[in-house]
């Protein structure tokens, strides 16, 4: 990608995709989900007018929303929810469509931003789709830049378009990185909560439940990604995102556990100030930020008091106990498919934690087994992003 502290947060007034405010058209994408249900509040809120959504197989939520922001085009990608919804939409003029190539369809229709909200691999080629239409990216899909860092970059630049991230995190080093141009990044610090089983040793994680595992100390999120949460591999995902935006090494990459989720996470510059974001947990902060950047506008989320805060604490993170973390740093020093390969291995052994058929540590076994054993490819197309893909989780359904 373009080096964001020296372009994208260098250019606080008038960048080359800057949003029109009076009325801006967003495409949600993954509208039915966490992000996709705050993104719609936030357009709620400013009177946002939505072009096209997309959804899995939520078809009561997806007609809900279609009735209430009407768009011009709703795609659902599960086949059973797209014949629910286009019956139930029948007495509409909204277009219903179903598969994966209508939802790059939807993407690459002309608007004036793409906030890609589905969990996933499957995020990749609509994030293609939709730089190649030059539509401006509010991205909250991981696997996108796990998966594709290259692919996305390469399209981002012969476009001339942006991502903007929407993860706290991620945006919280974007506005970090703003007024900084020119300036030497030291290193990254993103922060994690730790998730709910911090402090936990490998023998307490073989005896730990799934609602246990779905119940996230600051954040409410969808089952896939509070799974990520509390094995780490969401802030190993996000450490390979990081990397990919903001043309870091690895290395620069500082993971802190914060367990109040108060800072979002920090730039080190080489004199040694550390410049942080800081807000209440909710997701609708950096979301309207990813919209209405460079502006800010009245949000409707809670405002932070430090006194209510008064304490907030720094620990390192557990590499050992929690693998899937070291093993995404592992994976994004390989380059090429590995963290193809890794994600792949971590979205098929999720899926069967959350199905009930494998207990809970053996996600991150799961998930070193596959990256140790299923070889990565050098060169990144779509074709040896799906073949890296296919075979880790091949690998990982043949061991349960």
């Amino acid at each position: 990608m373009e080096n964001r502290s020296e372009d994208l947060a260098g250019r606080e007034r008038g960048g080359r995709s800057e949003m029109p405010f009076s009325s801006p058209a967003l495409t949600v994408l993954g509208s039915t989900g966490s992000i996709g249900t705050q993104t719609l509040d936030v357009a709620r809120m400013h009177g946002y007018r939505i072009k096209a959504m997309s959804a899995h197989s939520n078809f009561r939520l997806a007609e809900e929303q279609a009735r209430e922001f009407l768009p011009e085009t709703v795609c659902m990608t599960d086949e059973k929810a797209y014949r629910e919804l286009k019956a139930r939409l029948a007495d509409t003029d909204i277009k219903v469509t179903a598969g994966k190539e209508a939802l790059c369809e939807t993407a690459a229709l002309s608007c004036d931003m793409v906030i890609n909200a589905v969990v996933g691999m499957v995020g990749l080629e609509p994030t293609l789709a939709a730089l190649n239409a030059k539509n401006r990216v509010g991205l909250a899909n991981k696997e996108t830049l796990v998966t594709g860092g290259e692919l996305v970059e390469a399209a981002e630049k012969a476009n001339n378009v942006d991502i903007v991230p929407i993860d706290s995190e991620h945006s919280a080093i974007f506005q970090s990185l703003m007024g900084n141009r020119g300036n030497k990044i030291e290193k990254i610090i993103l922060t994690a909560s730790g998730g709910p089983f911090f402090g936990y040793n490998k023998e307490q994680l073989k005896t730990v439940t799934m609602e246990q595992a779905l119940h996230h100390p600051n954040w409410s999120m969808g089952r896939k990604i509070t799974t990520d949460s509390a094995t780490l591999m969401n802030k190993g995902l996000e450490l390979i995102e990081a990397v990919r935006l903001f043309d870091v090494t690895p290395e620069q990459v500082e993971v802190v556990v914060h367990r109040q989720s108060i800072l979002h996470s920090a730039v080190e510059y080489e004199d040694g100030a550390v410049i942080g974001q800081l807000g209440v947990p909710d997701m609708k902060i950096p979301i309207q930020f990813a919209v209405t950047y460079p502006k800010r506008l009245p949000s409707c989320s809670r405002k932070l008091s430090l006194f209510d805060v008064g304490t907030m604490t720094f620990e390192r993170a557990d590499e050992e106990t929690f693998v899937c973390l070291a093993e995404a740093r592992k994976a994004i020093a390989k380059g090429g498919t590995a963290p193809t390969v890794l994600n792949g291995a971590n979205e098929a052994a999720v899926a069967l934690f959350l199905d009930g058929k494998i207990p809970f540590y053996r996600i991150g076994e799961l998930v070193c087994e596959c990256c140790g054993s299923v070889p990565w490819n050098g060169d990144v197309t779509l074709a040896s992003i799906a073949q890296s893909d296919a075979a880790a989780r091949e690998y990982v359904m043949s061991r349960v």
